[in-house]
């Protein structure tokens, strides 16, 4: 049996295999940019018109190739719509000016830099944030300023981001730069979590502030900070739980709990480590 197994498999030819799978195939010379973009992605140009916030990437699990394609695609998008605002009345969206890739390590951003530099933004990585950004060229001006010929219509409000510890910063950084690069004014209050509940309390006037129309509060271990500030302000709070806890904190699903289950009104929850969605809502809760 085991001779007549070994003949058997010897016979055994390897074929390639014809299946196109993205991972592994390489892109022909003969081909555009245009159409290796569209063997993976199929990118949402026109959701900030209907949503009110243009698609973002999550850069997890992208190849470096990928992200460089895709960016550049929304770079030339943010160019086009620039400059048809310019055309006629000159007013931009800030929002819609917003290109960001989350959860991009720093090893890919270096391999992304390698490919080259793009032809329609410029690249900058924040490393807290673990995030991508692109500056679209129609935004600066021959000189590289930003552009003083464009009127950029934005929220009055301004939104406050607060974590309850320095370890829950990565995600409350997310939230924070998803909004500033999309023109809404942010004031941090970092470090103020409910174990010395004098910090959140100093911090009173920064929440309370008659400009403020949204607090994002980031929270793992409990959870319980985004309740305690619930019943201190008078506009909507954003709970985002983070995954930072011992044993059963079960990677923030125990202070996913807790702010689902706050006893103060006006407090709802994203997913956990979700700071660029407990971003976006905030935006939408100014509007």
């Amino acid at each position: 049996m085991q001779s007549r197994f070994i003949g058997q498999k010897s016979r055994l030819q390897f074929r390639p295999c014809h299946h196109r799978h993205i991972s592994c195939s390489r892109p022909s010379l003969n081909q555009s940019p245009d159409e290796i973009l569209s063997a993976f992605a199929n990118l949402d140009h026109s959701r900030v018109k209907r949503a009110g916030f243009p698609e973002a990437v999550f850069g997890q699990g992208k190849t470096p190739t990928q992200m460089h394609l895709i960016l550049e695609s929304m770079a030339n998008n943010v160019n086009e719509m620039v400059n048809a605002a310019y055309q006629s009345d000159g007013i931009v969206n800030s929002a819609s000016t917003a290109i960001i890739a989350t959860r991009v390590d720093k090893s890919v951003y270096d391999e992304i830099l390698k490919i080259g530099p793009l032809k329609n933004g410029t690249m900058q990585y924040h490393d807290s944030a673990r995030i991508l950004s692109v500056r679209a060229n129609a935004l600066i001006d021959v000189n590289g300023n930003e552009r003083t010929d464009l009127q950029f219509s934005t929220s009055q409000k301004s939104v406050v981001v607060a974590c309850a510890g320095t370890t829950d910063l990565p995600v409350a950084e997310e939230a924070a730069l998803t909004l500033s690069l999309s023109g809404i004014q942010v004031t941090r209050v970092y470090d103020c979590g409910v174990a010395g509940l004098h910090r959140i309390l100093n911090a009173l006037p920064k929440l309370r502030d008659p400009t403020v129309g949204c607090v994002l509060v980031c929270a793992g271990m409990d959870g319980a900070l985004p309740s305690v500030v619930g019943g201190l302000v008078d506009v909507p709070v954003v709970a985002i739980p983070t995954s930072v806890g011992y044993g059963v904190s079960l990677g923030g699903i125990s202070a996913l709990l807790t702010m689902l289950n706050s006893c103060s009104p006006g407090v709802g929850a994203v997913n956990v480590d979700n700071g660029f969605g407990g971003a976006v809502w905030a935006m939408k809760c100014i509007r």
